[in-house]
């Protein structure tokens, strides 16, 4: 009898259907091979006769031989070799094995119907405590398979696996609900209670019924027709008239199924329709097949007369066969007997998955595809194997790798995350370990390794001979001596084919083994520690690091060891599909050990092996996946160690392995001496950290503070210490490597900086102890500021008094920002240097005194006037501080010497801010001034004098503005044709404060002016405005104004006249020399201004005719021109 495989096709069956065997019958003159004609009619329930379901059975009442030997028969047997082994079978045989082969556990249902399942304590116990609820025997355990052999296809997988992961839902539709309420298994709990199932049937090993979905605002009811066939305790197919389209089951199969494995007393139930046709005569199988034709008439008419046709040909081929089909009778011998899956859906939706690019929403629905089918694996059922072989024809038909390839570009990172979880998944299966081995076979025939997988008393014997010295440690355990990550595999194959109990055998052996390799590090270390310590650096490194390996070798040991340990949770109905799942629960199951003195549990273990695993000093991979992978194992690993609730024995363990890792010199992450380019330990240390600073926290911060380095970005020597044990090797960097990650690693570092900060509140030598490491080892300085910032938020609270230990720390972290981006280009830097004044002025006024003091090696000089000093004697900080009259006299002082050192040092750029602070102090302001002035004829622009200038109006001094005005405007040029440069209005005003200051400043002015400004209108305009008041009306003490208006014919506005007129005609030739038609208006409103500034002197009529007479003459090649220039000025 097969008992494995996989069907080649389930949605086309041949004419003849597996599930539909021939059945045929005897002559009249033989035995009746299924007991008394008769015997299968009436309308008993599932238990027929008196029988009663298991659920109603006395608590004490054992089982019956007859219901014994059913179930083992209906679990084992297709119900063909039952009718060939013996001739005659009674009724109620035939009823209870019919009964017993419908599945009988909720959680195998759920398991093709959800999400995710949350099992056991471990596969096996999980299997047997869910198949001993049901009245069903465990799953029985055999030997381990061999290297890549799968478990028996027939094999039941029993209740989900400890520790599943999500598996595949109901597609798309499954997300319907909130939360889990709208994924398949939930709907039809939920449709099972509200009394949604009716008319059910059982005939044969075939079910069928009705399911109605109530009702909504937008939906009237709907009744749906589903029905189920099964064999051997697995449902075979099923069929739904909602037309469902995913690879499990959906809502209704749910709930008609449930109804039967929790109402089995109210199922009706009959033999096989074969078994009842055979009990009628020729009468009342006519009228049976006329009633049936009557009532379905529409839809099998023409089946009934095709088939009609075929009987009563002699020749053909129905009538070559002996017997008919029924679809009611179960499998036939050579039948798979499997749990339904449509292949054809999971091609489907692992196309269209990969279809879309790799993106979130896809990536995450094949990660649950993929942790279906581990599921499975564990579960030993049949159907992991087909969904993993389906899912790998669907990658491997990828049109990407045919572009990648034909490109020559590598493959996305999304994309590459899924290949390798389809490795880990195919890898049980392989047999060949090419990475690991070497190209050597994997095999399990080692008479070692059988003995540590099979039993748990498994010792060292009394006499060991001298090559098992080496198979044992000096407490008699068994060790196994293999490459970690090979070892680990070996692991993870037996964990996945359903070994749960070899697969800690084997894992606690590699524990022993890593624990000896600890030691023997140890020891070799204490040996070179002098000369390690004083050379500050190693080569030794382990190149091949356990976290982040394809082989994930410490993820595959922890999940072996919790799984052992976790509580088996009975609410996988509520919350199975549950978006919020529960976190696991753990119980401490000792170690079984052949040494009687151990009192070790699982649990401790996986504690151990993760803290040894992650705390193993490996060389940083190349490349941004394998640099990306290290970072999510490590993360992955540490999300699931938080899951663990730390009672005494964990810490004990946990104290005891850091120890250890701080001993471990150059093998360990966190050891005195590491590698250039070993792999940070910041993420590991800050659970190290949290977890242990109840318990012991100098322990807890010496760990953390060795964790805070980061050798690839320190200046470290690389001198060659050659030594090394067993599988280190020495590497000498001879260059600056690529760490594609290193931004999330100093951001890690950082994190670790902020945890320590926060915890150290209030200590004094801790937060001291904690900012010199950070200012050793933290290199970006916009991570610092960030530490600076969180430092400065809890000392701060809203709700509490201050900390002044902790704002201090922030005050220097923030003090290190400024030096280190003082001379470099932060875009921050501005939003910094304010944040570092609002930190000074909370620690108080000597602070700020400090920062005034110091200002050169933290701020530019415009950062020190501009920010720094302005704010610091603000009104605002005044009153912030509380500040007496002499406190406000020292800011100030100091605030007034910085300004002019920077006015000094800059002064383009500080001179108004240093006239600003110094306005209060006569000295400090003329000092000011004068720098401004001696600047003046350097490098200061025309745009930072005038500015400077109409502040010295401003504050009262016209004199000292018209002298600033009368410089900038000697660093001016302005074109005639710049009418609209930013300088215009400058000019004005500045011609204006001269005006106003009297005759002998306007006429210092005008040469000035008319050297540096050639724009026709600028002069004119300039020109008015001198002709419309008298000069001399600022009221300067000690001067006059003659109230006269003054003449453009006399000086100084002759000069200026004859500049205007001069860039008019300079003006115009340049504008004629390029001028289009649709320019020829603006040029004629152009004459017309001009000829205004012409017509000033007393012969400037003559002067603009010659103007225009001689416009004639050069352009009369500009006919339309000319005729508009004659029209307007003759």
């Amino acid at each position: 009898m097969a008992e494995g495989g996989e069907r080649e096709e389930l949605l086309s069956p041949p004419p003849i259907s597996p599930a539909k065997r021939l059945c045929s019958w005897p002559s009249p003159q033989a035995h009746h091979p299924r007991g008394t004609p008769g015997a299968a009619g009436g309308g008993a329930g599932v238990g027929g006769g008196g029988c009663l379901a298991p659920g109603a059975r006395p608590h004490l009442q054992p089982e019956s031989l007859l219901d014994c030997a059913a179930k083992t028969v209906a679990e084992k047997w297709a119900y063909e070799r039952v009718e060939e082994r013996f001739e005659r079978i009674p009724e109620p045989v035939q009823r209870r094995i019919v009964y017993w082969s419908f599945p009988r556990n909720e959680r195998e249902i759920c398991m093709y119907s959800s999400f995710q399942y949350r099992g056991g304590p471990s596969a096996g116990a999980a299997a047997g405590v869910a198949a001993g609820a049901a009245g069903a025997s465990p799953v029985e355990e055999g030997p381990p398979p061999p290297s890549g052999a799968a478990a028996p296809a027939g094999s039941a997988p029993g209740a989900a696996g400890a520790g599943a992961s999500p598996g595949l839902g109901s597609g798309t539709g499954a997300a319907s609900g909130s939360g889990g309420e709208g994924l398949p298994f939930r709907r039809g709990i939920r449709l099972l209670d509200s009394g949604s199932v009716e008319n059910v049937l059982q005939v044969g090993f075939h079910l069928s019924g009705t399911v109605t979905e109530p009702a909504t605002a937008s939906e009237p009811a709907v009744t749906y027709k589903v029905a189920i066939s099964f064999d051997r305790c697995k449902i075979t197919s099923v069929s739904c008239g909602c037309g469902n389209k995913d690879i499990f089951y959906c809502a209704h199969v749910v709930a008609l199924s449930l109804y039967r494995i929790r109402k089995p007393d109210q199922v009706k139930l009959r033999l096989p329709i074969s078994e009842t046709l055979f009990q009628m005569n020729r009468d009342q199988l006519q009228k049976f097949i006329q009633y049936l034709i009557t009532a379905h008439h529409t839809e099998v008419l023409p089946t009934a007369q095709k088939l009609a046709d075929e009987i009563l040909s002699s020749n053909s081929e129905i009538n070559q066969v002996n017997g008919a089909p029924d679809p009611t009778a179960g499998a036939s011998i050579n039948d798979e007997n499997c749990w339904h899956l449509d292949e054809e859906q999971v091609k489907e939706q692992v196309k269209l998955f990969l279809s879309q690019g790799g993106y979130y929403g896809s990536g995450k629905q094949l990660n649950s595809m993929f942790a279906k089918v581990r599921e499975m694996l564990r579960m030993r059922d049949s159907n992991g194997a087909r969904m993993l072989t389906l899912i790998t024809e669907q990658f491997m038909a990828d049109p990407r790798l045919t572009l990648w390839r034909q490109q020559g570009t590598s493959m996305t990172d999304k994309c590459r995350q899924l290949w390798d979880e389809l490795d880990s998944l195919s890898r049980p299966r392989r047999t060949v370990f090419t990475r690991a081995i070497e190209g050597r076979e994997l095999h399990w025939q080692d008479s070692h390794l059988q003995r540590i997988i099979s039993s748990d008393i498994y010792t060292a014997p009394a006499c060991q001979r001298e090559n098992e010295r080496l198979l044992f440690n000096s407490h008699g355990q068994p060790l196994w001596l293999e490459h970690v990550p090979t070892a680990c595999a070996r692991v993870d194959a037996l964990r996945s084919h359903g070994y749960p109990k070899e697969a800690l055998r084997l894992t606690a052996a590699i524990i022993n083994t890593l624990r000896l390799q600890q030691q023997r590090q140890l020891e070799i270390y204490k040996h070179q520690k002098k000369e390690l310590l004083q050379r500050g650096t190693t080569t030794i490194t382990n190149l091949e690091g356990w976290v982040g390996h394809p082989l994930d070798p410490i993820g595959c040991l922890f999940l072996t060891l919790t799984e052992a340990c976790r509580l088996n949770d009975d609410s996988y109905m509520e919350m199975s599909d549950m978006s919020e799942s529960r976190l696991p629960v753990y119980q401490h199951v000792p170690v079984a050990s052949g040494c009687p003195n151990s009192n070790e549990s699982y649990l401790s273990l996986a504690l151990e092996v993760a803290l040894m695993g992650m705390g193993q000093q490996r060389v940083m991979p190349e490349g941004l996946y394998a640099q990306d992978k290290v970072c999510r194992n490590e993360e992955q690993l540490l999300s699931q160690l938080q899951e663990l609730q730390l009672d005494d024995e964990l810490v004990q363990t946990l104290r005891k392995q850091c120890i250890l890792l701080l001993e471990g010199g150059p093998f360990s992450g966190l050891g005195e001496v590491i590698h250039r380019e070993s792999v940070p330990m910041h993420t590991f240390a800050k659970y190290l950290f949290s977890a242990l600073l109840p318990h012991d926290p100098d322990l807890s911060y010496k760990l953390a503070l060795r964790a805070m380095r980061l050798p690839v970005l320190e200046n470290s020597s690389s001198a060659g210490d050659t030594s090394h044990s067993h599988h280190m090797v020495s590497v000498v960097p001879s260059r600056y490597p690529r760490w594609f990650t290193l931004g999330h690693l100093e951001s890690q570092q950082c994190e670790l900086a902020s945890t320590m900060l926060t915890a150290a509140k209030g200590d004094t030598l801790r937060l001291r102890t904690i900012l010199e490491a950070i200012q050793k080892h933290i290199h970006s300085s916009s991570l610092i500021f960030k530490l600076a910032q969180d430092a400065f938020k809890i000392a701060t609270p809203t709700d509490s008094s201050t900390d002044s230990t902790l704002l201090n720390v922030a005050l220097e972290l923030g003090l290190q920002v400024m030096r280190m981006t003082l001379s470099t280009l932060n875009w921050r830097r501005r939003e910094m240097v304010r944040w570092l004044v609002t930190c000074a002025t909370e620690v108080g006024v000597r602070a700020l005194v400090s920062i005034l003091q110091s200002w050169y090696t933290l701020f530019t000089p415009t950062e020190a006037t501009s920010i720094v000093a302005a704010t610091a004697v603000s009104h605002t900080t005044i009153l912030r501080l509380s500040l007496d009259y002499p406190q406000r006299e020292e800011l100030a002082s100091c605030a007034r010497t910085l300004a002019l050192q920077c006015a000094m040092k800059d002064p383009q750029s500080c001179a108004l801010s240093a006239l600003t602070l110094c306005e209060k102090d006569h000295i400090a302001f003329e000092a000011a001034y004068q720098i401004a002035i001696d600047a003046a004829a350097g490098g200061m622009t025309h745009s930072q004098l005038f500015t400077i200038a109409r502040y010295m109006e401003l504050r009262g001094y016209p004199l000292r503005a018209f002298k600033l005005a009368s410089l900038a405007m000697s660093h001016l040029n302005l074109a005639y044709n710049q009418d609209t440069h930013p300088a215009i209005n400058d000019v004005l005003w500045a011609c204006a404060l001269s005006h106003s200051l009297g005759k002998n400043e306007l006429a210092a002015l005008i040469p000035l002016v008319v050297k540096s400004v050639h724009c026709a209108t600028v002069l004119s305009d300039i020109l008015r405005r001198c002709t419309v008041t008298a000069p001399g009306l600022a009221g300067i003490p000690g001067r006059r104004s003659s109230g006269k208006l003054m003449s453009t014919d006399k000086a100084p506005l002759r000069q200026l006249l004859d500049a205007t007129i001069n860039a008019y005609i300079n003006t115009t030739h340049s504008r004629l020399t390029h001028i289009s038609p649709r320019h020829y208006g603006e040029f004629i409103e152009f004459l017309s201004k001009a000829r205004e500034t012409f017509l000033l002197p007393q012969d400037g009529h003559l002067q603009f005719a010659q103007f225009i007479d001689n416009l004639k003459q050069i352009y009369k090649g500009k006919k339309k021109l000319m005729l508009l220039v004659r029209e307007r000025f003759g």
